[in-house]
């Protein structure tokens, strides 16, 4: 790859990180709620969904999932529907006061369970897809091997999206020390539980480029 492909595709990849979407919100939602550390592994799910995303679009499976309607409609559903579980569930979690008078959500998801969230949250986000089949092609140059350029890209969306969700972790991990009452930590969870359901609910309405 070239450098100048290479600079015009890591601005691209800037671009895309740091327009807000799902990961952002469930970055932010998490570094708020569990500090930046813990976060890292829900940031993990998101990239490993994002390197997935990236190499099905590549391998131009992806052109495919955006020309079928009823692929793109299932991923499209799921996604919504996700998103939407993962904010209701937010919304309506409960808060414990332990004997110390410390607030703390009544549950912690373990290491696995964030990392799963991560994941789910990217791998079934449809306009990563579109947006991948849309963009990755522009970069490609067909007289040089497919698997390389691919890694190069990887590896560039990757180190990118990796800094720039670690700093809204970071950013909303600076806002705990106003949330430590029960009432603020509800105040957390409705705000950015209603945040994923409006997203989730957003993607019902998400067409195909063509459509």
């Amino acid at each position: 790859m070239a450098l100048h492909t290479w600079f015009a595709f890591f601005i691209a990849a800037c671009l895309i990180a740091i327009s807000p979407g799902s990961g952002a919100v469930l970055s932010m939602s998490h570094g708020l709620s569990y500090g930046v550390r813990r976060t890292s592994v829900t940031i993990l799910g998101l990239e490993i969904a994002l390197v997935l995303v990236l190499l099905i679009a590549g391998a131009g499976v992806g052109s495919l999932l955006v020309a079928s309607e009823a692929a793109f409609n299932t991923i499209k559903i799921l996604g919504a529907a996700y998103l939407i579980y993962l904010g209701w569930s937010q919304w309506r979690a409960p808060v414990h006061v332990d004997s110390q008078q410390q607030v703390r959500p009544a549950a912690t998801a373990s290491r696995w369970q964030r990392v799963l969230t991560g994941f789910l949250t990217n791998a079934t986000n449809p306009k990563g897809i579109v947006f991948m089949v849309a963009v990755l092609p522009q970069f490609i140059d067909h007289q040089q091997p497919l698997w390389l350029q691919l890694l190069v890209m990887a590896v560039t969306m990757v180190s990118v999206d990796l800094v720039v969700m670690h700093g809204y972790a970071f950013a909303a991990s600076r806002m705990q020390r106003y949330f430590r009452d029960a009432r603020a930590l509800k105040i957390q969870n409705r705000f950015f539980g209603g945040i994923l359901m409006l997203v989730g609910t957003g993607l019902f309405f998400f067409k195909r480029s063509q459509a």
